[in-house]
């Protein structure tokens, strides 16, 4: 499966941004889909990840209660909703998909990647 993220930018600490991840190859609903993002000289971390059908969600506890992923599955695609932006979510934003939801929250867990979106947030 091909991923190609979009929607990124610069905004000022507390706005908002919606990413999205446009997927393309194989059959959209067979994958569990997630974000994860990385900042510079830091490794890359979980950041969100939904279920095939989009019952079931899963967020860093830092984003839980600002962030939103959410997925159409007509229009293979997933979305991140970003609210309450700080300078410290500032990061590429990688989006992931795997058939597996075993290893959820891990990079290690997902086979496939985007090329990923700058956010930068400034204060």
């Amino acid at each position: 499966v091909q991923l190609v993220e979009s929607g990124g930018g610069l905004v000022q600490a507390g706005g908002s941004l919606r990413l999205s991840c446009a997927a393309s190859g194989r059959t959209f609903s067979d994958y569990v889909m997630a974000w994860f993002r990385q900042a510079p000289e830091k490794e890359r971390e979980f950041v969100a990840a939904i279920n095939w059908s989009g019952t079931s969600t899963y967020y860093a506890d830092s984003v839980k209660g600002r962030f939103t992923i959410s997925r159409d599955n007509a229009k293979n695609t997933v979305y991140l909703q970003m609210n309450s932006l700080k300078p410290e979510d500032t990061a590429v934003y990688y989006c992931a998909a795997d058939t597996s939801i075993r290893l959820v929250r891990f990079v290690h867990g997902f086979h496939y990647w985007g090329q990923g979106t700058q956010v930068t947030v400034s204060s």
